[in-house]
């Protein structure tokens, strides 16, 4: 029996609806769950099948694992379950999988039958995650919950995921339509990626299946289906009951953009960080009036295009749910040289952003959206201005405004001591998130400070927000513009010589728009941002370290795009929990990248010369 091969409507959806109204998948021609009663078939097969509430009583934290997300429904079912069950301070972490994600819209009249989950399927649907290729993150804070949908075949997702699940939900179409989601590779896969004494619930009882359970590990019992169902399967792995580790005292160094994202993202893991900041939030590189979220443009679509499109997507997503911290919505990026037409063109076409949230334009429409001449671009629709402070206040949450001296290792535990070597705090875990200040805290890092000075001044027209070379942005009560880049200066007063050259810049990409500003009139200010060797953050433990020490830092000019998802991979780190960074992403940032990579070069320069 072949699939059907169109993947989905002219609207984008991969389902359509059958004459009773259930939702029916297009490529595979199968339903998304029973015509019967989905909701209690999803509660007897997945939460009964797993030992569900009794697997997670007395759990800090519970991960469960799902093949297929589909319509959401078995995870609505699941976050009702964990509603009236949760243990006290309970943390649920959920990786589902789904190659082709429906929209919030279908979700919902799909599971509208059903009203006792109704609250659940709304706050869901308000929060719903991408199409976008790769891991999109849902927080739920208000259940004690996290939600990780990875948009990307199965065999990759598995892959990509760091995760250990107690509980998997198999819940592919059927085998018969859909072979691939349980091959055997898929259960070894599985099996990987699960817990000690972890559990495995499914609807089939396909021979394919079972033996690919049991191949990879699992003991498997068959037990009575649902409805029609004659049967369906349980599955368990032998092994100790998983541990349980206490959660650690985690202090957190520095409070700009990288550190309040540590301390929010620790905050969202059911944990109490302690923040310590000498000067205040902000008193570093995120202290300007205006801030700009938008992505790293790489025309590769590799891995780094990857970091950079899914930073970017959960700063946005984050920044949107803070009051009064965007300033304006939408940022042209501007032709430079000519080979940006074609690298905006395969940008723009990629599966790296949700559909028609980038596109390339003309020059005319360039023109037009910023009021002078101006050359082609890419208009990205979900880059933001922001406000740092609006930020900055949100997420720093209360702080000791103490500078740290040192961090040591002493008598089995992180030390935070003051200039005289006076104790200021001890615990399990320590996150660096000081920008330029993370090289003396933890020497032997590749971090190089870079001052850069922003100017700024009032005026009652605000400017459609820009970037070419140099940007320009719309603040509270004017514009913003620059910045300079000097490597290797960590002077911080502002200088007039520098605003000039911020004008000049200026005057470079928005003539018109220069030819307004006195330089007399401008503000400005100076801070060290910290950059490393190959223009990409640091965000992991801390090389040659003990357990305990991570960083958070060298974003360069782009902190605020890269800090909240990375500041989430971190805060997993020290938590114990699923990252929502895929693995190959995660190794681009790990601070440990120069020393293997050194290393490397020694192994080959060794072999060389044999």
């Amino acid at each position: 029996m072949t699939a059907n091969p169109d993947t989905s409507s002219p609207d984008g959806s991969p389902l359509d609806w059958t004459d009773d109204g259930h939702p029916r998948s297009r490529r595979f021609g199968d339903i998304y769950f029973s015509r019967e009663d989905g909701l209690a078939e999803s509660r007897a097969v997945f939460l009964e099948g797993c030992g569900l509430p009794e697997a997670w009583a007395g759990r800090d934290r519970f991960v469960v694992g799902e093949l297929g997300f589909g319509a959401g429904l078995n995870i609505l079912a699941l976050l009702e379950l964990w509603r009236r069950t949760r243990p006290p301070g309970g943390q649920l972490s959920i990786f589902s999988i789904e190659a082709f994600p429906v929209r919030a819209e279908d979700m919902l009249r799909a599971v509208a039958r059903w009203p006792q989950i109704a609250d659940l399927a709304a706050l869901l649907a308000a929060r719903w995650p991408g199409r976008a290729r790769g891991f999109h993150r849902v927080e739920l804070p208000e259940l004690g919950a996290v939600l990780d949908l990875a948009v990307m075949p199965v065999e990759d997702a598995l892959a990509a995921w760091s995760g250990s699940a107690d509980a998997w939900f198999l819940d592919g179409f059927s085998p018969a339509l859909n072979p691939q989601m349980w091959s055997e590779a898929v259960m070894a896969a599985v099996t990987a990626r699960s817990a000690p004494d972890a559990r495995a619930a499914t609807f089939t009882v396909a021979g394919a299946v079972r033996r690919g359970l049991q191949a990879a590990g699992f003991a498997i019992e068959k037990r009575p289906g649902y409805g029609r169902k004659r049967e369906r399967l349980e599955a368990r792995l032998t092994g100790p009951a998983p541990t349980r580790p206490n959660r650690p005292r985690v202090a957190v160094v520095g409070a700009g953009i990288a550190g309040a994202s540590a301390a929010r993202a620790l905050r969202a893991l059911g944990l109490e960080p302690q923040l310590f900041e000498a000067s205040g939030p902000g008193a570093g590189g995120s202290g300007n009036p205006a801030a700009l979220v938008t992505p790293r443009l790489d025309a590769g679509l590799g891995p780094v295009a990857e970091l950079a499109a899914q930073t970017f997507a959960r700063a946005v997503a984050l920044y949107e749910a803070i009051d009064g911290a965007v300033l304006s919505r939408g940022v042209l990026q501007l032709v430079q040289g000519e080979r940006d037409p074609e690298r905006f063109a395969r940008i723009a076409a990629s599966d790296l952003f949700e559909p028609g949230t980038v596109a390339a334009i003309g020059s005319e429409a360039a023109s037009l959206r910023l009021g002078e001449p101006a050359p082609a671009g890419l208009d990205l629709t979900q880059a933001l201005v922001i406000a740092p402070d609006r930020v900055l206040a949100a997420w720093a949450g209360d702080w000791r405004g103490e500078a740290v001296g040192a961090v040591m290792r002493r008598d089995g535990a992180w030390v935070l001591s003051d200039s005289t070597g006076g104790e200021l705090w001890r615990g399990e875990a320590v996150i660096l998130a000081a920008g330029a200040e993370i090289a003396r805290l933890c020497p032997g890092l590749m971090i190089t400070p870079v001052r850069g000075q922003a100017s700024w001044v009032a005026r009652p027209q605000r400017p459609a927000a820009s970037s070419q070379g140099g940007y320009v942005l719309p603040t509270r009560d004017g514009l913003l513009f620059g910045a300079t880049h000097d490597r290797g200066d960590t002077g911080t007063e502002v200088r007039p010589e520098d605003h000039q050259r911020n004008l000049d810049t200026l005057a470079t990409t928005r003539p018109d728009l220069a030819s307004q500003i006195v330089l007399e009139d401008l503000e400005g200010r100076a801070a060290l941002r910290a950059a490393t060797a190959d223009y990409l953050p640091l965000a992991g433990a801390a090389p040659e370290a003990p357990p305990g020490l991570f960083l958070l830092g060298g974003f360069g000019s782009r902190g605020f795009s890269f800090a909240p998802l990375l500041a989430e991979h971190v805060a997993a780190g020290v938590a114990g929990a699923p990252s929502p960074l895929p693995r190959a992403l995660a190794e681009l940032v790990d601070p440990d990248r120069f020393q293997r990579r050194a290393a490397r070069r020694g192994r080959i320069s060794v072999q060389t010369s044999r």
